[in-house]
């Protein structure tokens, strides 16, 4: 990521939130997520908005997040289609994703989204295109306070 992105979220960032693989099958990743590699899970969430499910898996606090598509449209399932399974983004906790989207607007980065959307667990979201961040998709994360 670019010394100018780092500016632009400084004092918004808070750091690595989760990574997120996309998996056709989350019952044949936890094979080896879970099973394999000993990952703590959670339970499975249906994120309708971006057609997706989705498995939080913990290696201790480090979090990732398998990612299957729950319909053919889906992102996940062009994704796929496209680069196979594989690495599917970053995602960055930041304090207010509203205004992270308006200093990375302002820095002159490439937004996916211009406004915060519903993630999982209760998340807001927005995604920062990879051609603005070194070829890498960037989910930008904050946590919703109940």
């Amino acid at each position: 990521m670019s010394a100018r992105v780092e500016r632009a979220l400084d004092g918004l960032c808070q750091g690595v939130h989760h990574v997120a693989i996309a998996v056709p099958s989350l019952a044949e990743a936890r094979k080896t997520w879970i099973e394999t590699l000993g990952l703590v899970e959670t339970a499975v969430e249906h994120v309708a908005d971006q057609k997706v499910n989705v498995l939080v898996a913990y290696a201790g606090t480090q979090r990732i997040e398998l990612v299957e598509p729950a319909a053919s449209d889906s992102p996940i399932a062009g994704f796929l289609e496209k680069h196979g399974g594989g690495l599917h983004h970053v995602a960055l906790r930041v304090t207010d994703v509203t205004r992270a989207l308006e200093r990375l607007k302002g820095a002159g980065m490439r937004l996916i989204d211009e406004a915060p959307r519903p993630g999982a667990h209760g998340t807001r979201i927005a995604f920062v295109h990879p051609k603005s961040a070194g070829g890498v998709l960037v989910e930008l994360v904050e946590e919703v306070r109940r």
